[in-house]
């Protein structure tokens, strides 16, 4: 049997991995640690396992996620909507966390996808050195090339950690960005529906 490549774990070369733990160990003493300490001794080969673990995604091919799990419409025309999706990436900015949910809907055309695929596409773009703005559009427009749907909608809602541990320094802060295609662009009517059906009573991003 053929396996998903998404879920198969990649292993890297092992002067890759030596390499990023070297330099893991480097940055330690740079911020004047000792790595020879008991506490930090294995910390850069942990710390290279977590990084790859994290930026995981650019070794994720968006194919072997959906992997044939395209079903005809019949007479299922209703938006279909998976929200709530909860993530983690990285900020390429400062390499600090940001996380959220995510809410992915779309209008079916011809085809509809299997409903675990849709967080594997979020977990794919999310687990790579990120923004928070191209992390929307990214699953709003894989999303259209897969389907052809008639419309696709993702809202995003995230904290930063760039902002909560430094700069500003505000814990309580939230980000929302938004990609609509198609009809969710289109019509009104079928962005209020997505809206209504996301909103969460007292949301903190609300």
């Amino acid at each position: 049997m053929k396996k998903n490549r998404a879920l198969v774990k990649v292993m890297q070369p092992k002067q890759d991995q030596e390499s990023i733990a070297s330099l893991m160990k480097e940055l330690l003493l740079k911020v004047g640690e000792d790595p020879a300490r008991e506490g930090l001794v294995r910390t850069p080969e942990r710390a290279e396992k977590a990084f790859r673990f994290l930026t995981s995604g650019y070794e994720t091919d968006i194919q072997s996620i959906v992997n044939g799990a395209l079903f005809s419409r019949e007479n299922s025309d209703g938006m279909v909507v998976v929200k709530d999706i909860e993530f983690f990436s990285m900020c390429e900015h400062h390499l600090l966390p940001f996380f959220g949910k995510m809410h992915v809907a779309y209008l079916p055309k011809e085809k509809l996808i299997g409903l675990s695929k849709i967080p594997r596409i979020v977990d794919t773009f999310a687990r790579r050195l990120q923004i928070q703005e191209r992390l929307t559009q990214q699953v709003a427009q894989t999303i259209e090339d897969v389907l052809q749907p008639r419309g696709v909608g993702v809202i995003c809602e995230a904290r930063h950690f760039c902002m909560m541990m430094r700069g500003v320094e505000k814990q309580q802060s939230g980000t929302v960005t938004s990609a609509m295609l198609g009809a969710f662009r289109a019509r009104k009517e079928t962005r209020d529906e997505f809206l209504s059906l996301v909103a969460h009573k007292n949301h903190p991003f609300y």
